[in-house]
């Protein structure tokens, strides 16, 4: 039986690969959960320093499965909501893994397959990847992905794309910040990840963590002395912590810290 994610660990890195090419990579139930598992495990494995999100085939995600919406339809209220909570559940695992999550996108993404790249900390993405946020053309919202998207593009590009459900090219997400890169095919997309998994291999495990809940704690709040005394707390924090000191000591001595070695 085809396995929808398939999951490899090597040299600290992380790969979870969706896995249904003859479906466009699109999620159902069953691979939402299967993903989610995924990126739990990667995200408490202390042998995994960087996780990258793949796809095999033509497209990266084609959002929801066809024959998903076909069973969603006749689902009430409360299957749906729980449906939702499901894909809520995967991309904050996404969003929140301590661990730098990258896409590596080869190919379309739709709807739940925006978000997913949304979520992740990098996107790198090649030049004829396709992007699109169709939702309302089935007369739904893209509700669950929706503060992924906004964080990743802002809101004013989401009132575009999300209105019109029109298709945009991969230089127009990159530059409206949703990929970060750009490049000609997959040899290329394997090369820009591998550069920046080594700059990641590079710095402190603990500090990549704290970095990521320092900008989610920051983002949009307005500039306060709250605000102010919460960044001194953290820095704090991490300056007497065994890693801050184990980086300070290292730099001082002029070598490598012992998680670069």
């Amino acid at each position: 039986m085809q396995q929808n994610i398939l999951t490899e660990i090597d040299a600290g890195v992380g790969i979870v690969t969706l896995n249904r090419p003859e479906r466009h990579n699109a999620f159902d139930d069953v691979v939402i959960a299967e993903l989610s598992e995924a990126l739990l495990s990667m995200a408490s494995d202390p042998a995994v320093r960087v996780v990258v999100i793949s796809s095999i085939g033509k497209s990266f995600c084609a959002g929801a499965d066809l024959d998903w919406m076909r069973r969603a339809a006749a689902y009430d209220f409360e299957r749906n909501r729980s449906d939702a909570g499901e894909l809520a559940k995967m991309l904050r695992r996404i969003a929140e893994c301590p661990k730098p999550v990258i896409a590596r996108v080869q190919g379309p993404a739709y709807g739940g397959g925006v978000g997913v790249i949304a979520a992740c900390d990098i996107a790198v993405a090649t030049f004829e990847a396709r992007f699109a946020l169709t939702e309302v053309k089935l007369g739904l919202i893209p509700a669950v992905i929706g503060p992924h998207v906004l964080a990743a593009i802002g809101e004013r590009y989401a009132r575009r794309y999300m209105l019109t459900a029109e298709t945009f090219s991969a230089a127009e997400a990159y530059r409206i910040g949703l990929i970060h890169e750009m490049v000609v095919d997959e040899a290329a997309l394997d090369e820009a990840v591998g550069e920046w998994v080594e700059a990641i291999m590079k710095n402190g495990p603990q500090a990549l963590a704290e970095a990521k809940m320092l900008i989610r704690a920051i983002a949009g709040r307005p500039f306060s002395a709250a605000l102010i005394e919460d960044t001194v707390e953290r820095i704090a924090r991490v300056r007497v912590s065994p890693e801050g000191q184990e980086g300070l000591a290292a730099f001082i001595e002029k070598r490598k810290p012992h998680w670069a070695t």
